[in-house]
């Protein structure tokens, strides 16, 4: 892998380049596969009140989403040593085909243990195309399009949050879920035909690596513990489902730290070196998303918004975030570190609005819900402004010898980060009056949740700052192992 230092800046590396041409049809086929996965997750969780009113399950309800998400977190930790060993073109298509099967078992479904079946294995098909994207960015794009790639691949994420619950709106509506499921059906053979003529047929490698069975498992338990632990109200429950998860957490790393076969590369649990720092700030910088799924609720139930409204306000996130990455990709040097050491500040100053916001009910009031919506379009501003540059670090700084587990990696923090934020909001919100009668303690639990996540804010504040030291080359210009220049 190739090397560059922190005063090396990208000053020739265009949008037109990473958008036209070969790079132009590849950047498609990655992110497609991210839309794919993103998109039918927001879809699904928008129609899912229609499907239990058809086929029942409501007992189940929670389950979608948790047997989803796990699939999702177990088929990415994976998708590194796929893609190495199949080769991309192969890698994509199991992806593809895995994708496709479960959405036509949901589609099809009978009641709603078939349909956990198809969600489940659509988790895990959607989980493999949206990690085969970070590492196939260090495979087809010179390094010096690496922060635009990231950029583009969340910037595709964050519009998927856009549109998403719209087009499952409109199934709902229209009262064809099922036409929902099947819709994806043609899009993804289309999707597996663009990546078999477009994506490089790499030899697949001779040697096999096991795959890491205990560690999978530890992050399995991981996110059903928290999951659970994210519908009780009982505290002693909340508290439990932590401390397994952190116990498991800490396994997972003592299991990295002496397995020849492994999740994440060298580094990554060890605290203080550039790499841990790196995936550590991504993760506290996603997890703060998670606070978003409440807001629709709030904003009708506080607020007296409509559905649709409410759904385009919490959307404003999401707006924040791509925004700010489009503009930020183009950041380097001494700026580009700017940048990653602001984006928590904001991601603050937004959990303080709306800590004064959301609980302060009225009935319909605009100049409320615009200050609601510019408080999460500087939460969403503070996750997009370093994800590009970060991403990058986070490939740079892995061993060259884990190099295929590197992209696997980054989509795992990211899955993992928001399976740990819903299931801490949901601890929360419970806690704090959501499930209880009355306007009062629910604005309740809305000001107890936003102030949580604004102490997650603080937290990610001290490690940019611990990675601002540890990286950046301003003050001494020493140049580290990794090739950027560090204090």
């Amino acid at each position: 892998m190739s090397k560059q230092t922190h005063n090396t800046p990208p000053a020739d590396a265009r949008w037109s380049e990473l958008l036209s041409g070969r790079n132009g049809v590849l950047s498609l086929a990655l992110t497609g596969g991210m839309c794919l996965h993103a998109v039918n997750t927001y879809i699904s969780t928008t129609m899912l009140p229609s499907i239990v009113t058809d086929i029942g399950g409501q007992h189940l309800y929670a389950w979608n989403t948790t047997l989803f998400m796990l699939a999702a977190i177990l088929s990415a930790a994976v998708s590194g040593k796929l893609l190495n060993q199949a080769g991309p073109k192969k890698a994509y298509a199991i992806g593809s085909v895995i994708f496709l099967l479960g959405s036509l078992i949901a589609a099809a479904a009978p009641n709603m243990s078939v349909m956990l079946l198809g969600r489940t294995v659509q988790g895990a098909g959607g989980g493999l195309l949206f990690s085969f994207c970070y590492g196939m960015i260090m495979l087809v794009f010179e390094e010096r399009l690496w922060p635009r790639a990231m950029a583009l691949l969340s910037g595709v994420y964050g519009v998927a949050l856009l549109v998403g619950p719209a087009i499952g709106g409109m199934f709902a509506e229209l009262l064809t879920w099922r036409l929902g499921f099947a819709i994806l059906a043609p899009i993804t053979l289309l999707y597996l035909l663009l990546t078999s003529l477009m994506l490089p047929a790499k030899q697949a490698q001779t040697t096999i690596t096991k795959i890491p069975l205990r560690q999978l498992f530890l992050l399995a338990v991981a996110v059903l513990v928290l999951s659970l632990a994210g519908t009780r109200p009982e505290l002693l429950l909340n508290l439990a489902g932590i401390a397994v998860a952190v116990i498991c957490i800490l396994l997972l790393a003592k299991l990295e730290a002496n397995s020849p076969s492994r999740l994440f590369p060298r580094g990554t649990f060890t605290f203080g070196s550039p790499l841990c720092l790196t995936l550590l700030l991504l993760a506290l910088l996603i997890f703060c998303v998670a606070s978003e799924i409440y807001i629709p609720f709030y904003l009708q139930v506080l607020h007296g918004q409509t559905p649709l409204l409410a759904g385009y306000v919490a959307a404003m996130m999401s707006v924040g975030w791509v925004i700010s990455e489009i503009l930020s990709a183009r950041f380097s040097g001494a700026s580009m570190h700017r940048t990653i050491r602001f984006g928590p500040y904001a991601i603050l100053f937004g959990m303080l609005g709306l800590v004064l916001t959301v609980p302060a009910y009225s009935d319909s009031n605009t100049l409320m819900i615009v200050l609601i919506s510019l408080s999460l379009i500087a939460v969403g501003a503070g996750v997009g402004i370093g994800w590009p540059h970060l991403s990058t670090f986070a490939l740079k700084f892995s061993p060259p010898e884990d190099a295929d587990i590197a992209g696997s990696a980054l989509s795992t923090v990211q899955q993992f980060a928001i399976a740990f934020g819903a299931a801490l909001a949901g601890i929360v919100v419970n806690l704090s009056g959501f499930n209880e009668a009355g306007m009062a303690p629910v604005a309740s639990s809305a000001y107890w949740l936003y102030l949580c996540f604004a102490g997650v804010a603080v937290v990610a504040i001290f490690i940019a700052i611990l990675f601002y030291r540890r990286v950046s080359a301003k003050d001494q210009g020493t140049e580290n192992d990794s090739g950027l220049q560090t204090t």
